[in-house]
């Protein structure tokens, strides 16, 4: 059993990221599944650095990450008082902002953060006062993620199928979040319901994000997990050997659009395709209703080594064209339902998601 750094003692509570006296320390990622170690970001900077390369992935964990990159940068400040260290804190919210362009969590915590110091900086409290309330804010963000991944997994698990199989793309579990996962958290709450569920993980190229991450992580929960090559989904879909489909999101668009890691499109056709359930699991910060429709959604691309190379061997011709953007768009005709910690929301979605955040406000 793992513990976190809140003292929680869910047996999935994987410690993705947590906060210490040194600075943020981290799970290594990109050494999953076969070296379990750490780096510890004693700097904004190297917080930013760990979002870029990936050692910590998953919207909701760059989004925390990133209110406590903020909460580094303040800490470390030889600035002597709030106005001083008002030109840095842009400096560094921008330099957060900037590691990852589809994500929106990752700019909703840095405008969250934004937000406090203004209202700080307008009441004329002391920098001391502010490092401790934007470190403050940091933590409530961290331990809102946990408690956001518990209840979507409540409302998700009953949807789920008492038995069967479960698709999923990527990852979007307790190493995706800081803790129990937002797709996975759907499967882990049906699974803790008595529920008898096997997972088949997508192998996700060109990361590996599920035969690396997905399948380590629920086998340490003691989940049944079989890891699929992307392109074997169809086959087991029209063998009946799955029942739903459940993903994470990055950021979902006012229409209900949503991007997420790059083949999760082709996922949802093919369940549309095999009359298969699609749910969509995420935290509503991953709702942007400034985005009207997917179109809008920034794609990120990637490094072409990605694709070319895996394990330290290229894997391609010198010379050959390379395309790897990172995340693809999927449109809401193909989404079942939406999960958050506030509700589900079923189609049409420009509605339901208006009619959620007015309930909420």
């Amino acid at each position: 059993m793992r513990l976190n750094s809140i003292g929680l003692d869910w047996k999935c509570m994987i410690p993705t990221l947590a906060w210490t006296p040194e600075g943020v320390r981290f799970i290594d990622q990109t050494k999953l599944p076969l070296e379990e170690s750490y780096v510890l970001a004693t700097t904004y900077e190297q917080v930013a650095d760990v979002i870029v390369t990936m050692v910590v992935r998953g919207a909701p964990a760059i989004g925390v990450s990133a209110a406590y990159g903020v909460a580094l940068g303040a800490l470390r400040t030889t600035a002597s008082t709030p106005q001083e260290f008002a030109p840095e804190f842009e400096r560094i919210c921008a330099r957060l902002a900037g590691t990852r362009p589809t994500a929106v969590n990752l700019f909703w915590a840095i405008d969250r953060m934004k937000k406090l110091f203004a209202d700080l900086l307008a009441r004329g409290t002391t920098l001391a006062q502010v490092k401790e309330r934007l470190l403050s804010e940091a933590h409530a963000i961290y331990e809102e993620d946990i408690a956001a991944c518990k209840t979507m997994g409540a409302f998700g698990g009953t949807l789920l199928p008492d038995e069967g199989g479960v698709l999923t793309h990527c990852n979007a579990g307790a190493l995706a979040t800081c803790g129990y996962g937002t797709a996975l958290g759907v499967i882990r709450a049906a699974v803790e319901h008595g529920k008898k569920i096997r997972v088949y993980a997508d192998e996700t190229r060109p990361f590996l994000q599920g035969a690396r991450l997905t399948a380590w992580e629920l086998m340490e929960d003691g989940i049944d997990t079989t890891v699929i090559c992307d392109n074997m989904a169809a086959s087991l879909m029209r063998a009946g050997r799955i029942k739903a489909v459940v993903v994470g999101a990055d950021r979902i668009a006012a229409n209900g659009d949503f991007a997420n890691k790059i083949g999760t499109y082709n996922v949802a056709i093919l369940a549309k395709e095999h009359g298969i359930p699609f749910y969509v699991a995420a935290p509503w910060s991953t709702i942007d209703t400034a985005t009207p429709t997917g179109d809008d959604i920034p794609i990120e691309e990637r490094s072409p080594v990605e694709v070319t190379h895996h394990g330290g061997k290229q894997l391609t011709p010198n010379g050959v064209g390379i395309c790897n953007p990172a995340f693809d768009v999927t449109p809401a005709r193909y989404v079942t339902a939406i999960i958050t910690e506030r509700g589900v929301l079923r189609a049409p979605y420009t509605e339901s998601i208006r009619t959620m955040e007015a309930i909420a406000v």
